[in-house]
């Protein structure tokens, strides 16, 4: 029978694997179920990076959730110079081990191993930022207090300007919005109320709000009115139209309870006076503003998924964090190694988009990667010239949409504060928006919706209401009640012009304000009955469509999974050479009658070559997720993501695809994300791991 290991005992077996860090610094602890301490090496002389070792007694593993490692870390490191803090943690109970990247722009997040002493000096090092230790304690504050806020708002202080959770989630998001907004304007700026011109700063406050009660959260809400359409974070859409950053009902202000206000106002302002890595005072009063935007960032990403209640309320699911971080990790492996895309970065033209976005986690984490790739991996630039780069990218790079407002509305703020108040993210429906070009992304990371929706028997107008946008959608954009038995709208490539147009609804030039699932489609019919092949275009589409046995292409009712448009949708909107990783049910990649969803996607393999012929897309990669993964969301669907990379063009035919050749599909099964579905929450204390982490170095490793 094994003994069981004493704690000290666990912490000396991990220091044993890591023996080529020879230095060692034990860390102090108030926690009796931790022990701690910093390893660090040399490597051509050169002192290598920190990495941080923690053993944990049994029933702890819950410090392996990302936002709890980080208030453990803080407290470790409270001694630490701000300088030497680790980028790398080994954390280990009796029964589990992980690794994780620490602080970086990315956030902390698991990853499969921590590198050998003579390859981590290849890694990101944290920036020397002089308020580095201020800056995390900051940090792990706000994500304390903002959490027990949001409890005592649900359970205690009660709001009645507060429906929900999630409405708590939007009404922080706009003090948030109005406090980076007091930080980083001009102190003197004014706004009206009532005929009297007052000074933003001095009713912004929480000691005003505590003495002035009711008047205070008047006043407040009269500047939110004024300021929600400032032109920093007002957006020009492709058509020219011009969008605020509070759009629909999230243009007013609906939070009412002044002691509210106090407790989030000192939140956000009674910070204490900001210190070095060496504790000495660099300015009495913190704010906002000398936090670095993306940790700023992170706080609110961290307070939205910990908060964020996915049934009900905003009727969404966020993706887990290790779904999110793999999918990321993954495409800028492949992006690091793409001169061409890597060009497109550095020249400002590289673009991003996320077509169903929620939040624009996936942005933001795709942000963060850029942020590194630029700062650590382009070569014979200047600082100055990185920071003009990402400075570009944030203006011109970011593009999104959403079919719900409030989440448009978080993602905006999620980008405002980290830098990008002018990210083109808005509110539309992203299959059918012309205000998404073809051919302009080289990069799309989204989780669209899928299946289609369960309608019972109380519910024949909604299910109605859906069926008839559908059919709007699918038909081309046509009066919502179906009028005749089929649409096929589409453009003939031969005569250059739309054919079929019957009821569609036309711009002023007579083209189609959508023309449909058919722009693929050409009638090869010579009699009066039209048939449709396929003819694949790099900006057409068709799986508004399927063939038959026959390869005629029909049209396809209502009940499609939404899943298979968004497939098509996405692949439009890429360059020749772009790269989508998408979260899709299962039965699409699986199911018999989809196959022709998987052939429109790679084509029919050639009995002959061996190729695949006719597709519009090589297929990269192919990762199984569990199957609780959207547990809390209220579906247990399978689901796996799909990496495809759009097929190249001549530069004499654009709209003609290259036979690319397909290659070997990476393919892989995670068991679990580092974390089991249990009480309507995700636990992290179960002590499973994060597949994804292995599955990752594997793919970076081309195995």
């Amino acid at each position: 029978m094994a003994t069981e290991q004493t704690l000290d005992q666990r912490y000396q077996q991990i220091r044993n694997h890591y023996s080529a860090y020879t230095e060692h610094t034990p860390l102090a602890s108030d926690h009796e179920f931790v022990k701690a301490g910093l390893i660090w090496g040399e490597n051509q002389g050169n002192q290598t990076p920190r990495i941080l070792l923690i053993a944990l007694e049994p029933s702890n593993w819950k410090y392996s959730k990302e936002d709890q490692l980080d208030l453990l870390a803080y407290d470790l490191l409270a001694s630490v110079n701000g300088d030497e803090w680790p980028i790398f943690a080994h954390l280990q109970d009796d029964k589990s081990t992980a690794h994780f990247s620490l602080f970086g722009g990315a956030g902390t997040h698991s990853v499969d191993s921590i590198p050998s002493v003579d390859l981590i000096l290849d890694h990101l090092q944290l920036e020397k930022d002089p308020t580095f230790r201020w800056s995390m304690m900051t940090y792990t504050q706000l994500m304390k207090q903002l959490n027990i806020f949001h409890e005592r708002v649900h359970r205690i202080d009660k709001d009645r300007g507060i429906g929900n959770k999630n409405d708590i989630i939007s009404e922080v998001s706009k003090i948030l919005f109005l406090e980076t907004f007091r930080v980083r304007h001009d102190p003197t700026l004014t706004f009206k109320f009532e005929g009297k011109t007052l000074v933003f700063r001095e009713i912004f406050d929480f000691n005003y709000v505590a003495k002035h009660g009711e008047l205070a959260v008047e006043q407040i809400k009269a500047a939110f009115a004024e300021y929600r359409d400032h032109p920093d974070y007002v957006i020009t859409l492709e058509d020219g139209t011009h969008e605020a950053i509070f759009v629909g009902k999230n243009k007013d202000l609906y939070l009412s309870n002044p002691k509210n206000f106090v407790t989030l106002l000192r939140i956000f302002q009674d910070l204490g006076p900001v210190k070095d890595n060496r504790s000495q005072i660099v300015k009495q009063a913190g704010s906002l503003a000398d936090m670095p935007a993306d940790l700023l960032g992170r706080v609110f990403d961290v307070f939205l998924r910990t908060n964020f209640e996915s049934k009900g309320g905003l009727g969404q699911y966020l993706t887990p964090n290790p779904v999110k971080q793999a999918m990321l990790e993954i495409a800028m492996h492949d992006i690091a190694n793409d001169n061409p895309i890597m060009e497109r970065i550095t020249s400002n033209q590289f673009r991003y988009c996320d077509p169903t976005c929620g939040s624009y986690g996936f942005g933001s984490v795709a942000l963060s990667h850029l942020k590194r790739l630029i700062n650590y991996q382009v070569a014979g630039v200047s600082n100055t010239q990185k920071k003009k780069i990402i400075d570009g990218l944030l203006l011109n790079s970011f593009v999104g949409s959403d079919s719900a407002e409030n989440m448009v509305t978080l993602a905006r703020v999620n980008m405002a504060l980290q830098g990008a108040p002018k990210a083109k993210i808005f509110w539309a429906n992203s299959l059918t928006t012309k205000l998404l070009k073809p051919n302009s992304f080289d990069l799309i990371c989204t989780n669209p919706p899928f299946g289609t929706p369960k309608f019972g028997p109380k519910d024949a107008e909604a299910k109605k209401h859906y069926e008839a946008e559908m059919e709007q959608v699918l038909g081309g954009f046509r009066p919502t009640e179906k009028v005749v038995d089929s649409y096929n709208a589409y453009y003939d490539y031969l005569k250059m012009k739309w054919e079929d147009t019957g009821d569609l609804y036309l711009d002023d030039d007579g083209t189609p304000k959508w023309p449909g699932y058919r722009t693929d489609l050409r009638n090869v019919s010579n009699g009066k009955k039209p048939e449709y092949r396929l003819y694949p275009s790099t900006s057409g589409l068709a799986l508004g469509s399927k063939p038959d046995g026959k390869g005629i292409w029909k049209p396809v009712g209502a009940t499609i999974d939404p899943a298979v448009l968004f497939i098509d949708r996405c692949l439009q909107l890429l360059r020749p050479g772009g790269r989508l990783l998408i979260v899709l049910p299962d039965g699409v990649l699986c199911n018999s009658g989809d196959r022709y969803v998987r052939e429109y996607i790679m084509g029919k393999k050639d009995e002959k070559t061996g190729q695949f012929v006719g597709g519009k897309a090589i297929v990269k990669a192919v990762l199984s997720l569990p199957a609780d993964t959207f547990k809390l969301s209220g579906t247990g669907a399978k689901t796996s993501v799909l990496y495809l990379q759009k097929r190249n063009t001549s530069k004499e035919r654009p709209e003609q695809f290259l036979p690319d050749p397909q290659g070997d599909v990476f393919m892989a099964v995670a068991e679990t994300l580092g974390y089991v579905v249990k009480n309507n929450i995700e636990d992290y204390s179960a002590g499973v791991p994060n597949d994804l982490d292995k599955i990752v170095g594997a793919y970076k490793r081309g195995e």
